[in-house]
């Protein structure tokens, strides 16, 4: 029997040594010079690859109840599949790393095995067309193959220099699949205001997601601004709402917490600004520079309608303390697919066999990792989920 599997990323890989593990041929075609590309880029080069937290709860999917269903085939498997290639893992705060904190000792330790199993990989492979009759006939620009069974691993749309440039749904479509819309996530937002005085700027924040005028999630976390808008892990994190809100034309709001290390009532704060202009007689300007970058405290007062020669005791002080918790950011999109870090969207989870990842349109065909309408948030999910795809492929029956 011949499998091919199309894409040599995280997930196509592990597959293919699942399946060599239990005695599969296997050859893989990957378009690029080398297999895993954007694994390289993961964690800004850390890695990481698993969440000691993992339920549906982190991930966004096209039916959830069979995202529950799929989460729970392998997700207690993936550390001892990462211990079987070697690699010595370690726990930071409940997120997984390798212990040496490069994602290149992952990718060396995938590629080693996938050498010592033997497994066929043709590099520079760029597929143009697949067809299935008796057989899958793939063409591709160095010739075509037959294959009994096919494992679809092309990744998404987003990162397009690493070989994730959206195909994979291209020929899903080609073999009778839909595609449930593609937009990108993990992605910084774009907003109302102009930023370019505040690129650069960091603070701790809280920030809460307001749709429809209702509040319905939070994140904590390092806000960066850029140019156009704001970034970091907390603003990655709501994206996915935030962009597949804006596509259905809802209302996206995020409020802006910039003092989350107080947890006294708004009462209490202001009272704690008051010792502070007493203590120090300061302007209300340099009471925030205490704990502000002077850069926030500006927007903040230009947001107030003051200037910096104001005192605290002659402002609407309530007025203060909820723009200070609660200012508000108006996303207006999110940042390119080509630059965001994964795509949201692709073939439903209706249209596979869960247990398999065997398609339902198509006999001996599997779709595996971010070709399926699946994606998590930071934190070892997204790459936590190509791990579990690929062990759940790799143990297809003959």
């Amino acid at each position: 029997m011949e499998i091919t599997i199309v894409g040599g990323g995280v997930s196509g890989l592990i597959a293919g040594i699942t399946l060599a593990r239990n005695g599969k041929k296997v050859t893989i075609l990957e378009k690029n010079n080398k297999c895993c590309k954007k694994l390289l880029l993961t964690g800004n080069g850390r890695c990481n690859f698993w969440n000691q937290n993992v339920d549906s709860s982190f991930y966004h999917a096209s039916n959830m109840e069979l995202l529950e269903e799929l989460l729970n085939l392998k997700k207690d498997l993936v550390l001892d599949f990462i211990k079987s290639i070697g690699i010595i893992e370690k726990n930071i705060n409940g997120y997984y790393y390798p212990y040496t904190n490069q994602a290149l000792s992952v990718y060396n330790a995938i590629l080693n095995t996938a050498n010592n199993l033997d497994i066929k990989i043709e590099y520079e492979c760029e597929v143009i067309k697949i067809e299935k009759k008796d057989k899958f006939i793939i063409t591709t620009n160095k010739g075509i193959y037959r294959s009994d069974k096919l494992i679809l691993a092309m990744g998404g749309a987003t990162y397009p220099k690493t070989g994730s440039d959206g195909s994979g749904y291209k020929f899903a479509k080609a073999l009778g699949h839909s595609i449930n819309k593609l937009l990108p996530v993990l992605t910084k937002l774009k907003g109302n205001y102009n930023y370019k005085d505040l690129k650069g700027v960091r603070a701790e924040v809280r920030l809460t997601l307001e749709e429809n005028n209702q509040k319905i999630k939070s994140e904590d976390g390092e806000l960066i601004f850029t140019d156009e808008g704001i970034s970091g892990i907390c603003v990655y994190n709501l994206s996915g709402d935030v962009i597949r809100g804006l596509a259905n034309k809802k209302n996206e709001k995020i409020l802006i917490n910039f003092v989350p290390w107080f947890k006294g009532s708004n009462e209490e704060l202001i009272k704690f600004l008051d010792r502070e202009e007493e203590k120090t007689n300061y302007t209300l300007s340099q009471i925030l520079e205490g704990f502000l970058n002077y850069k926030l405290v500006n927007m903040i007062l230009k947001k107030l309608k003051i200037n910096n020669t104001t005192r605290f005791k002659d402002v609407d002080k309530m007025q203060v303390v909820n723009i200070l918790r609660e200012y508000p950011f108006i996303p207006t999109n999110g940042g390119d697919i080509l630059d965001s870090q994964v795509t949201s969207g692709g073939v439903p989870l209706e249209e596979v066999d869960i247990k398999k990842l065997e398609s339902k349109k198509v006999k001996d065909l599997y779709l595996t990792g971010e070709i399926l309408d699946v994606d998590g948030v930071c934190g070892g999910y997204n790459l936590g989920f190509a791990i579990m795809c690929g062990l759940i492929v790799g143990d297809m029956s003959d």
